[in-house]
């Protein structure tokens, strides 16, 4: 047993050590905000409005929309910005952000297109660049999301600043989440008479074709039922594109190791509209299970029963000795008595 503890303790610290050391590659580019650059982007003030935070249309499949994107170079120097179009994504912190240039777009960001794809401006000038979305006729329904950047390359890094563009084509809107992996780690407490920590974790996918976030909650408890201890606060995730996924793990505390564990995960899909407004849509559920295996007290009860097997041994072997120690008994002998034998008599008659 102290060889395999060892075993399982150098995997384990082995396993940690691991996962210290390993580290993500530096990011090559840069979403830079108008306060870090020398440059701005604005839509363009036009038929579809002005001050727009970013670009919104609802457009049928085959259809073109035409806007403009307005650039100001508030620097001193000369500056001349690459433009292109690219398709969005979330990044693992929740932000949403655009491919880069050498990245290929299949969405908005193949679909639209900048009358130039290079802009030049002098210390104070400002420009129109005039872009254009085709919708290929035969694009199911659903939303896109992608965006027109301005960017400039400072030794191997990119400067980029751009604006959004959603784009919801035309048909049947169909908003869903699923949960898929949903599992439960037990952690385990010292105290053998105890409850432990857990954590749970699962996977988001939208699997629909809108955008959609998700109100989460969650709770474990035995298979039965019994003892349920509700998961921490989990916020809303970040609104998914259709397709992404979303990893969630959340800890929960007070949980009772009774040796199989039941989650129950719960989302509430909410679809955003072109004004802003959130709707929440029908509650998705979805079962987990896990080990939660007190072994600090079965531990315990296993070097229970070896002392006692130990003692019991031990109070036999005693036994032994003291039996073997004693005198042996001495055999009852009996005694043979002999009947004396009568005198042989001789009468002589004269």
């Amino acid at each position: 047993m102290r060889s395999t503890l060892t075993r399982a303790l150098a995997a384990v610290l082995l396993a940690a050590g691991f996962a210290a050391t390993t580290a993500m590659p530096a990011a090559a580019q840069d979403t830079a905000s108008q306060d870090t650059v020398p440059w701005a982007v604005s839509t363009a003030d036009n038929e579809f409005g002005a001050d727009r935070v970013n670009y919104g249309y609802t457009a049928e499949a085959g259809e073109q929309v035409h806007d403009g994107l307005k650039v100001v170079n508030n620097g001193t120097a000369p500056l001349e910005l690459a433009v292109y179009t690219a398709d969005a994504f979330t990044r693992p912190d929740g932000q949403v952000d655009l491919l880069a240039r050498d990245k290929k777009s299949v969405g908005v960001g193949a679909w639209a297109r900048a009358a130039s794809d290079h802009l030049k401006l002098g210390p104070g000038e400002s420009a129109d660049v005039p872009f254009t979305i085709a919708v290929p006729a035969g694009t199911k329904a659903g939303d896109f999301l992608g965006g027109i950047v301005t960017s400039v390359q400072q030794g191997t890094v990119e400067r980029r600043l751009g604006i959004r563009i959603r784009l919801r084509v035309g048909g049947d809107l169909t908003p869903a989440l699923s949960v898929e992996d949903a599992h439960v780690d037990y952690s385990g407490t010292a105290n053998p008479f105890d409850t432990g920590d857990a954590t749970l974790s699962y996977t988001l996918r939208n699997t629909g074709n809108a955008i959609t976030a998700a109100r989460q909650s969650a709770s474990v408890s035995s298979l039965f039922g019994a003892w349920s201890a509700p998961a921490a606060a989990i916020a809303d995730s970040p609104q998914l594109l259709p397709g992404e996924t979303w990893h969630v793990s959340v800890p929960v505390h007070g949980v009772v190791p009774s040796v199989r564990v039941a989650a129950d995960v719960s989302i509430t899909p909410l679809l955003t509209d072109a004004s802003g407004s959130v709707a929440p849509l029908a509650v998705v559920t979805e079962p987990a299970g896990g080990w939660a295996v007190p072994w600090t007290l079965l531990v315990v009860l296993v070097l229970l029963v070896l002392v006692v097997v130990l003692v019991v041994r031990r109070l036999r072997k005693r036994r032994a000795a003291s039996a073997e120690g004693s005198p042996a008994a001495v055999p009852f002998a009996e005694s043979e008595t002999a009947a004396a034998e009568p005198a042989e008599s001789e009468t002589a008659v004269s």
